[in-house]
């Protein structure tokens, strides 16, 4: 398909506003920032969002609980979510819009992890945090109102291979069980060499320098970019592992990852559901005032979640 007209659109308001060189963590921050306020429409008050507090393994961890039926009194089930950013940037507000039309769309309790981020806290701060935040649900489902036989893990982006990370370590330290994985344009190799990273890394909303200086920041001296909790492409085995719906854009420099990922999940037994956006590019999803067809994929994820989550029943 021809690259969506929006989001062609997009691409060049981008490419004006950058400048020649790479942006440092703080000025990734603020652009990510910007990016939301230009492109994001104002909250749907049909869902209600809580902002909570744990204690994680590198002191106090944010959680935003989104709900649309908090009159419900009945378990429902729920999304562990961790937004995409590169590791450096995105929070809770980058991706406010796109949890509230998750859990709306998918009929799901949705809590967003609002985990440590480098270069402050390297790798593996983020998977920490996740490994914590999903035995804390565990643990206080009754007070959640989460019903744990439908218990997922979801991410876009980075946090997609935060999220494919948790799930993994999850299997294989006796869970709690996870009962499927939300894979959003994610990137599971970060030393993957496909034709979509040739093709798409720049020009296309992510540029090759941006992804290595987001790399380098996340990376502690002497990681092993192969590490499976880095790179959950290279598990050893995918067996074990939740059913699984990936949704991956055409124009993405992380395509080729996610349908490899897809491919090994199926040759592992592991119920998988893959789908490329035509005509998108990275992030789309999370920027509806600029690319419309993000309400269009909110609606088809949702759909695909509340299937998903019936079969749990």
């Amino acid at each position: 398909m021809p690259l969506d007209r929006h989001a062609q659109r997009l691409l060049r308001m981008i490419a004006l506003s950058r400048g020649g060189s790479v942006a440092s963590p703080e000025d990734r921050r603020r652009g990510l920032e910007g990016l939301r306020l230009m492109a994001e429409t104002p909250p749907d008050p049909a869902v209600v969002a809580r902002d909570l507090s744990l204690t994680g393994p590198g002191g106090p961890l944010g959680v935003r609980l989104y709900d649309a039926d908090p009159a419900s009194a009945a378990p429902r089930p729920a999304l562990i979510f961790f937004h995409g950013g590169g590791w450096v940037a995105g929070d809770l507000e980058t991706h406010d819009g796109l949890c509230r039309r998750l859990a709306l769309a998918g009929g799901c309790k949705l809590l967003a992890v609002d985990y440590r981020r480098a270069p402050e806290h390297r790798f593996p701060a983020p998977i920490e945090d996740g490994l914590a935040v999903a035995r804390w649900v565990a643990a206080n489902a009754s007070q959640l109102g989460v019903d744990l036989r439908r218990l997922g893990l979801a991410g876009d982006s980075a946090g997609a291979g935060v999220a494919a990370a948790v799930a993994a370590q999850l299997r294989d330290r006796d869970g709690p069980s996870i009962a499927l994985q939300l894979l959003i344009c994610p990137i599971v190799d970060v030393l993957h060499e496909g034709a979509s990273r040739r093709d798409f890394s720049d020009g296309y909303f992510l540029d090759r320098a941006t992804m290595a200086a987001d790399l380098a920041d996340y990376l502690p001296p002497h990681a092993d970019p192969s590490d499976p909790r880095l790179s959950p492409l290279r598990e050893a085995s995918l067996i074990g592992l939740p059913p699984t719906l990936i949704h991956a854009a055409e124009y993405d420099p992380f395509r080729d990852e996610a349908c490899a990922y897809a491919e090994r999940l199926e040759a592992a037994g592991v119920p998988v559901r893959l789908t490329v956006h035509p005509g998108m590019i990275h992030y789309f999803y999370a920027l509806p005032r600029a690319i419309p067809y993000a309400f269009e994929a909110a609606t088809a994820i949702g759909a695909q979640l509340r299937a998903a989550f019936a079969m749990e029943c």
